[in-house]
């Protein structure tokens, strides 16, 4: 069976002096980045260092104020679209929220739903509804396969809400439906928060595997596997209100 990432090879990740300042100051500077395609990026830091903000400008989704980023052949900021068109979102906080009073299988058909109408080419809608329907459900199986995620050996299979998944599930599940729409480029918010140490490990092997079958994976975390590309971000954030506390006297 065809992969969720099949034809679609992941994208290298650069960035220089990337940065974004907002309202209460700066949220991360003087990023450095260099990412090959298919890399796990791991942006370590603690919670307040900026990890979230730069996760959401590396895939398209904030406009840096400083520097730049090129994520395949799209700079930052300026082709915010271009990125966010071959990026996908796992699991943030506060932007790619589950339901949980939503089943899988509900949370399933939505994303479905959505890609088959928004996530191709136009000349796709032309094809027989029979055919479409099949691809998109081959997708899905595919995605639920490449994050980990047996839906038979859930409670009530298909038919558990979220509420009632464990936090590994969860995770698998949102990090699916990202895959449906076969990013080149996934971000994962929080990957290690509340996990054990034997599901931090599967998680981390989850998206291994997803970057040994091509994807590119931008991870926040408190602390990055063996292996990754590492990014720290309190270094960054020290540095950029030593500037700030500077600009001011």
């Amino acid at each position: 069976m065809d992969g969720p990432t099949d034809g679609a090879r992941g994208a290298a990740v650069t960035a220089e002096e990337f940065g974004l300042q907002g309202p209460r100051g700066w949220a991360f500077r003087g990023i450095g980045i260099r990412a090959e395609p298919g890399s796990l990026i791991a942006l370590e830091g603690p919670s307040g260092s900026g990890r979230t903000c730069l996760l959401l400008a590396l895939t398209g989704r904030m406009r840096a104020t400083e520097g730049h980023a090129c994520v395949g052949r799209f700079r930052l900021p300026g082709h915010l679209a271009a990125v966010r068109r071959i990026s996908g979102l796992g699991p943030v906080p506060g932007v790619t929220d589950l339901d949980p009073a939503l089943t899988v299988a509900e949370h399933l058909r939505e994303r479905a739903l959505l890609e088959r109408r928004f996530g191709g080419p136009l000349r796709g809608l032309l094809r027989p509804r029979g055919e479409r329907r099949e691809e998109m459900r081959l997708r899905v199986d595919a995605a639920l396969a490449a994050a980990g995620l047996d839906v038979e050996t859930l409670p009530k299979g298909r038919r558990t809400s979220v509420r009632d998944l464990e936090r590994l599930e969860v995770l698998r599940l949102s990090v699916a439906l990202a895959l449906i729409g076969r990013p080149r480029v996934l971000g994962v918010d929080d990957t290690d928060l509340k996990l054990s140490d034997a599901e931090r490990a599967e998680a981390w092997a989850m998206l291994k595997s997803l970057t040994d079958r091509g994807t590119t994976v931008v991870a926040v975390c408190s602390e990055a596997p063996e292996g990754a590309v590492v990014v720290r971000t309190d270094n960054d954030k020290e540095t950029a209100d030593a500037l700030a506390e500077a600009g001011r006297a």
